[in-house]
This record gives C-alpha cells, sequence and structure tokens, in this order.
C-alpha cells in the first residue's frame, strides 16, 4: 500500500505535467496566430492609410477643380489661393538654394 501512494503522485505529476505542455503547446500556436493577424491587419491598415490619402488627394483635387469651374467670384478666390501656393513654393526654391 505504502508503495502504491508515490506512484499514484509521481502518475498525477505526470499527467499534470504533460497537461501544462498541451497548455503550452497550445498558448504557443496562439500567440503564433494572433501575430499573423496583427501582421495581416497592419498591412490592411498601411492599405486602408495609402487609400485615405490619395482619396484626400482627388478631393482637394476635385474641390479646387470645382473652385475654378464655378463662378467668378469662386475663380477670384481659387485664383488667391493658386497665387499663394505658388508664392510659397517660390519661397521653398529659395531656401533650398541658399
Amino acid at each position: 500500500m505504502m508503495d502504491q501512494e508515490p506512484n499514484d503522485v509521481l502518475n498525477s505529476l505526470k499527467e499534470q505535467i504533460s497537461e501544462l505542455i498541451l497548455l503550452y503547446q497550445k498558448s504557443k500556436q496562439e500567440k503564433e496566430s494572433l501575430i499573423h493577424e496583427k501582421l495581416e491587419l497592419m498591412e490592411k491598415l498601411e492599405i486602408l492609410k495609402r487609400e485615405r490619402e490619395e482619396l484626400d488627394h482627388q478631393y482637394n483635387t476635385l474641390k479646387l477643380a470645382k473652385t475654378l469651374a464655378g463662378n467668378s467670384e469662386d475663380s477670384q478666390e481659387a485664383k488667391v489661393k493658386i497665387n499663394r501656393i505658388v508664392r510659397e513654393i517660390d519661397k521653398c526654391i529659395a531656401l533650398l538654394n541658399r
């Protein structure tokens, strides 16, 4: 009877260790899966950021075109904006040439 008790403890310990190993392996696989999913989501986020930037650019271009095609008051406002942008570009060029 005394010999059986240590064997029971040993067997129980072996079972617990096996269960822990299985849990560890499962956790490791889950972690790898989550890392993969994170990378995919980061790639999608970058794509969406680029798409948003492109849409912002298209929107601004369309807004400017609409302003230019609008009435003379809007055209005058667009010309003022364009002149301001050209002056800013000239300033940047002058700074770069220093």
